[in-house]
């Protein structure tokens, strides 16, 4: 059983930046792909980055592009996104997610196998 545990969110003013992180117990994330989703109130969740942990194949949303980046750290076992200049769009509840969804197929949240609880990110104006 594999178990994922966010860490990271909080409050910030726009302009800011958060770091999250994604840490997996049970296993490490070898031949896995490991995705931030997220989720505002009244909206459905989106995907906001993936990374494929072998081989290093990342993507990241249009919305966050430029600003947001993934990132995996081997030696801790965890996948971080790093959120600079925040909107408060960009307020949410983040998830983190694993999965060995096909490319072509990383926005379907079916694919992913384990998630995290979630962490909140909240963007001040």
């Amino acid at each position: 059983q594999v178990q994922l545990v966010e860490s990271g969110g909080g409050l910030v003013q726009t302009g800011g930046s958060l770091r999250l992180s994604c840490a997996a117990s049970g296993r490490t994330f070898g031949g896995y792909s490991v995705a931030w989703f997220r989720q505002a109130p009244d909206n459905e969740r989106e995907l906001v980055a993936v990374l494929r942990w072998s081989g290093g194949n990342t993507y990241v949303a249009d919305s966050v592009k430029g600003r947001f980046t993934i990132a995996k750290d081997t030696a801790k076992n965890t996948v971080n996104l790093e959120m600079n200049k925040l909107k408060p769009e960009d307020t949410a509840v983040y998830y983190c997610a694993a999965g060995r969804p096909i490319w072509s197929s990383i926005a379907q949240q079916f694919q992913y196998y384990y998630w995290g609880q979630g962490t909140q990110v909240t963007v001040s104006s």
